[in-house]
């Protein structure tokens, strides 16, 4: 089997780096690169802008009828449109992480969004990232990889990248924030973080962007020869 026809899900905790490292593996083989997280931080900005709390479970699931979410891969990216409208780094602040991390723990939300995401994985030729890909949204995917780092090496990351975009934010509440969504990802009741019985299991401290996709690459590489 070719490894650009591979379905590769891709799971984690927040600041992993498994955006980045998708996007790599994407570039270097050929597959379509999805990020799933895009979705539910859309969800959750709608929710802010219109003034619903993260805490407002039953205005969060009224409010679904009127979100609509649109995919269009534009110079080899994804792009997220909000209702026609391009929700560019609006996504990637801090409160929109909290909002992600408080709608996708709603089962109506992940149903909601469950869909487009199947939709997208039938045709294969994918890399998905997320929390739940390989065993909610591509139980059967070719490859599977849990990808993690310690609590502190993922804050040094996403307090890194957010300082680049100009977001100003310390590093001691990038850190507060990601043990706290570590806890609420995995102790949700609706699809918790956790490894699928079949991932490889992928601790990347040390790793930089290019190392962990040359690492993904390479199990790609032995499960496609496998499969043929």
């Amino acid at each position: 089997m070719e490894i650009c026809k591979l379905r590769v899900a891709l799971d984690g905790p927040s600041g992993a780096g498994k955006s980045t490292v998708a996007k790599a593996v994407a570039a270097k083989t050929g597959l379509v690169y999805v990020d799933t997280g895009a979705l539910y931080r859309t969800v959750g900005l709608y929710a802010a802008e219109h003034g619903i709390k993260m805490d407002d479970t039953q205005g969060i699931i009224d409010m679904l009828p009127e979100v609509e979410i649109k995919l269009a891969y534009e110079n080899g990216e994804q792009k997220v449109y909000l209702c026609g409208e391009a929700v560019g780094n609006k996504i990637r602040t801090e409160s929109a992480s909290a909002y992600a991390s408080a709608v996708s723990k709603i089962p109506e939300v992940r149903a909601f969004l469950l869909d487009m995401q199947k939709k997208i994985a039938a045709g294969g030729g994918v890399i998905m990232d997320g929390r739940d890909i390989g065993t909610v949204i591509m139980p059967d995917a070719e490859l599977k990889v849990f990808m993690t780092a310690t609590p502190e090496e993922r804050a040094r990351r996403r307090h890194k990248e957010q300082v680049e975009k100009g977001i100003d934010v310390s590093y001691e509440s990038v850190l507060e924030n990601i043990i706290a969504r570590d806890k609420q990802d995995s102790e949700r009741e609706a699809a918790p973080l956790r490894p699928a019985d079949d991932a490889v299991y992928f601790v990347n401290d040390g790793y930089d962007v290019e190392g962990s996709a040359d690492y993904i690459i390479d199990l790609m590489e032995k499960r496609a020869s496998g499969l043929e």
